[in-house]
């Protein structure tokens, strides 16, 4: 059986529990996880995972270690999943940047707030509507940790957006909701997948549900 290396960019953040939930995929294919922290490390994944933390810290440290580059031209051909601070750095445009500017590996059409949901007393779980997950009925409880919010879905011709997931209306933080505000606003979408990139603006790592890591493996990575 043909192997498939999933790298997990550890240089900061929650990149030990997304290599335990990798490692606890049942995959028709075997699954080498790869913790990359050189150039070295990345030249050998066939995909990547970019996990939580701090996305300007995340940032700074890529530029340091030579991977900043990089990991933009390996987007071009290879399947990213960013979650929260990861979800940021895959983002088109950020609001909300830290003095100085944030940069951004791009990729994805899309303008996102960056600590969207507010601080760190803020965070809460909330289950969420799901669009093409394994056992998609089956609430998927999510932890939102200083969370980025999707702003706007920009428009792109080369690659439509699929909305994976949302979060129902009536549990938006009050500070979000407008009135006439609807369910299909942008500002409840929280997975999204556009052509073989994901972005999580939640911590799915952080639960022992690992149907977003199945999704990205199949639906994203060993997908032709």
């Amino acid at each position: 059986m043909e192997e498939v290396s999933i790298g997990i960019l550890a240089l900061q953040g929650a990149f030990a529990e997304h290599q335990a939930s990798l490692n606890r995929l049942n995959s028709s294919r075997k699954l080498n996880v790869i913790l990359v922290r050189t150039l070295d490390d990345l030249h050998q994944c066939d995909a990547l995972i970019i996990p939580g933390g701090e996305s300007t810290t995340i940032a700074l440290l890529a530029r340091l270690a030579g991977l900043f580059e990089p990991l933009k031209e390996f987007m071009n051909t290879k399947p990213i999943w960013g979650t929260c601070a990861g979800a940021i750095l895959l983002s088109q445009s950020v609001v909300g940047a830290k003095k100085g500017g944030q940069e951004l590996l791009g990729g994805l059409s899309i303008k996102i707030a960056r600590n969207g949901w507010g601080s760190q007393v803020e965070s809460f779980e909330a289950p969420l509507d799901l669009n093409g997950l394994e056992e998609s009925t089956r609430p998927f409880q999510a932890l939102f940790i200083r969370a980025p919010v999707v702003l706007e879905l920009q428009s792109s011709s080369d690659s439509p957006i699929t909305v994976v997931a949302r979060i129902p209306l009536s549990l938006l933080p009050p500070s979000l909701i407008e009135e006439n505000m609807t369910e299909d606003d942008p500002r409840t979408i929280v997975a999204l997948r556009q052509g073989r990139h994901l972005l999580t603006t939640f911590h799915p790592e952080l639960t022992e549900d690992d149907r977003f890591h199945e999704y990205f493996v199949h639906k994203c990575v060993l997908i032709q």
